[in-house]
């Protein structure tokens, strides 16, 4: 069976392809819909049915423009109710493309219009199954994002709706059928999920904690909840998004491709309300970057980070960009609707200096230094990595401040003290530290290399921290 996943490092995500006789279809696109188009043109196809297999919280879809573009018909699953002309399938409803046929099982739990889309060949043999965040491999879908919709829903009754989906509509399927899911690591939709990104359903009948055979419903729901972060603040308005409509991404690209001089750009940013959001390298905002500026680094995990910590997707952005990669930087910003870029540096943080406005810098340092200084400034050290990795191996006496929340920690840092902050690499300790001093809070220094580096070191690390113990 003709079926390709187009894979998204950035945002863990998986789109399908799929194309028979002249006919095919897109499961769960991207905003930008371009390559879909140019991948069907190569097999001389149209695109006939753009399949959702739930109103996507971490991405916006591009659904709408495609339909724009190619009259294909969206399909949803049973119960969805988009504010948009779109086929909402019936319980085993099938759908033909080409001599294959898709067929809709509604898989209510993570979402309730999850719908899973059974594939199934010329032959009629049964082929894979593309699961949304049904099932993930290794893991499932979070339960708690509809209840941010609808305020009836909780997060346990979600999970219980989740394990009878499971239960009833997964598990009595082959175990040779492929496993197609809607993301993998790194995505902040499930809370475990494998680095692969397909699998026999039959081995994750096996691995996978979720389908353990004797489970029973009230070890489901406390396994899956347990441990269970809150989402992103921008996954709810992604839904929405996705479920009453958006700007074209076109436009959205053709009114943010707007270059700035450095003078305008100062104007833009002391006149309006804009983030001046610095998407570099971090050594290059280490040497050198606009005063009170945001960093978040374009070859990082950029747009779920702009995500969680900016949150308000309407928030305007002005872009300091590596030259030449505006467009992406857009585009990128675009996937998790960021869609109000009021414009960029035109030449980026070279010109600024060059037309002598202010700039700031961020003093770090590398392990071996952090190690001449360590034993004079050991409590005033700070871990801004996420919960998993602190509790397994961490700087004895380290302050955990995770960046994803670092809001909640901000009375924790000095006031009359030169502090230290680190992360595994040193991308998240950066970001971290532009936070803070767009806060005004400069006593900081940023530990390069992270934690990877620092364990090359003699530092004392500790190996485990019960959870518990955290804030």
């Amino acid at each position: 069976m003709k079926i390709e996943q187009i894979y998204t490092g950035c945002l863990a995500h998986a789109a399908y392809y799929i194309e028979n006789n002249g006919e095919a279809a897109i499961i769960d696109p991207l905003r930008e819909v371009q390559p879909y188009i140019k991948r069907a043109k190569l097999d001389d196809a149209k695109i006939k049915y753009i399949f959702e297999t739930h109103f996507h919280a971490d991405f916006v879809s591009g659904h709408l423009d495609l339909k724009k573009k190619t009259g294909a018909d969206i399909v949803f699953g049973p119960t969805a109710k988009p504010s948009y002309d779109a086929i909402i399938s019936e319980d085993g409803q099938v759908f033909n493309v080409g001599n294959y046929k898709i067929k809709a099982i509604h898989t209510p739990g993570h979402t309730m219009e999850s719908t899973t889309y059974l594939l199934i060949d010329e032959n009629g043999k049964e082929h894979g199954i593309v699961t949304g965040d049904t099932l993930f491999i290794g893991d499932v879908g979070r339960p708690d994002l509809a209840q941010k919709i609808a305020s009836d829903l909780t997060q346990e009754k979600l999970a219980g709706f989740l394990f009878d989906s499971l239960r009833n509509k997964i598990m009595p399927l082959g175990d040779d059928l492929i496993v197609y899911p809607n993301h993998g690591a790194g995505s902040a939709c499930g809370k475990n999920m494998s680095k692969e990104t397909t699998d026999t359903l039959g081995n994750q009948k096996q691995v996978n904690y979720a389908l353990r055979a004797d489970m029973t419903k009230e070890e489901f729901i406390n396994e899956l909840l347990d441990g269970l972060g809150e989402p992103p603040g921008y996954f709810p308005q992604n839904v929405m998004m996705n479920i009453q409509g958006y700007e074209s991404f076109d436009t959205i690209k053709e009114k943010s491709l707007n270059p700035l001089l450095p003078k305008e750009f100062e104007a833009a940013a002391n006149e309006t309300e804009a983030i001046v959001l610095d998407v570099r390298h971090q050594r290059d905002y280490v040497n050198g970057h606009i005063p009170r500026s945001i960093f978040i680094g374009i070859d990082g995990g950029f747009a779920p980070w702009v995500g969680a910590l900016i949150v308000d997707i309407k928030q305007p952005i002005l872009l300091v960009a590596p030259k030449g990669r505006e467009d992406e930087v857009i585009t990128r910003l675009s996937r998790v609707g960021f869609d109000n870029v009021v414009g960029y540096l035109d030449g980026s943080f070279e010109a600024w200096k060059e037309n002598g406005l202010e700039c700031d810098t961020l003093e770090s340092i590398s392990a071996e230094e952090f190690k001449n200084r360590y034993s004079d400034v050991k409590d005033v050290v700070f871990d801004v990595r996420k919960e998993g990795e602190y509790t397994a191996e961490h700087i004895e006496n380290a302050h955990f401040t995770p960046l994803d929340t670092l809001n909640n920690y901000l009375a924790e840092f000095p006031e009359d003290k030169t502090f230290y902050v680190h992360c595994a690499g040193g991308y998240r300790s950066v970001i971290a530290a532009s936070i803070l001093k767009s806060r005004g809070v400069h006593n900081l220094v940023d530990i390069a290399g992270g934690y990877g580096a620092i364990k090359n070191t003699n530092i004392p690390t500790t190996d485990f921290v019960c959870p518990t113990t955290l804030k």
